[in-house]
């Protein structure tokens, strides 16, 4: 797409009276080995995930001073108390991974998730409704989750999956504008249950729509150093990854060699 039709997008979808996201939302590119680290939500979303993964993950994230652990709605709690100590936020999923539930029902998760001890809530976009071109549904279904947050925990960031790998450019133009309509904090790529996950013109693409504003997640088969640093020269303020501490390791021997 060209500046021009992406701007011309961003025009006919923007609301003027958009919330602001409630905290900030964006950082600056990493430049040494612990800000790398603070960019990483290490994620264990797989359904046969167990609890001594989530210890562990847990174990990593602290041992790291990762931004985060990414698990199942079912292992807040655990997560949380593992983390109680420390800056590791933690994060989970809602209306994952194919969007496609009630409103009510997604606004319902967030709120149970909170009181479970989630500070960061990642929730799916209705692609098929995108797809449909019910914008105005789309808007209100992301608003309803955002909204449900703010109310039970005004600082929490709400992240919006778009799973861009089922989308064309447009929709992820106008997916990324009706997300900053909502009021969330970011737009992020991909559940890692799709087709495809994050690539570099993906997040590109959804930096030049939401840069400065929301913040921008480049999730799904980041799994290397180069690549990591490709997604955040690209615009990403945040990575999730179920490789992050292959990552790190990768970084530190680069360090010592």
């Amino acid at each position: 797409m060209t500046d021009a039709q992406i701007d011309q997008l961003i025009s006919r979808f923007a609301s003027p009276s958009a919330p602001p996201p409630s905290a900030a939302a964006t950082l600056a590119p990493p430049l040494a080995l612990d800000d790398l680290a603070r960019l990483f939500d290490h994620t264990a979303l797989k359904p046969d995930t167990t609890e001594d993964a989530i210890h562990r993950l847990c174990d990593e994230a602290r041992t790291y001073g990762f931004a985060s652990v990414c698990v199942n709605p079912c292992y807040v709690s655990l997560a949380a108390e593992a983390l109680a100590d420390t800056d590791v936020a933690v994060c989970t999923v809602v209306g994952f991974p194919l969007g496609a539930m009630l409103s009510a029902t997604k606004a319902a998760e967030a709120r149970h998730v909170l009181r479970e001890g989630a500070t960061e809530v990642d929730m799916v976009l209705n692609v098929g409704l995108l797809k449909s071109e019910q914008y105005d549904r789309v808007e209100q279904d992301l608003r309803a989750v955002v909204e449900a947050v703010r109310d039970e925990h005004a600082d929490a960031l709400v992240k919006v999956i778009l799973e861009t790998a089922l989308l064309t450019d447009e929709e992820k133009v106008i997916a990324c504008v009706l997300a900053q309509n909502a009021g969330a904090d970011f737009v992020k790529t991909s559940t890692g249950f799709s087709r495809g996950g994050a690539t570099v013109e993906d997040v590109a693409l959804m930096h030049r729509v939401v840069g400065g504003q929301l913040g921008v997640k480049a999730s799904g088969g980041v799994g290397s150093v180069a690549e990591a640093r490709a997604m955040v020269d690209a615009g990403a303020s945040r990575i999730g990854a179920s490789g992050s501490v292959a990552i790190m390791q990768e970084l530190e021997a680069e360090g010592s060699a």
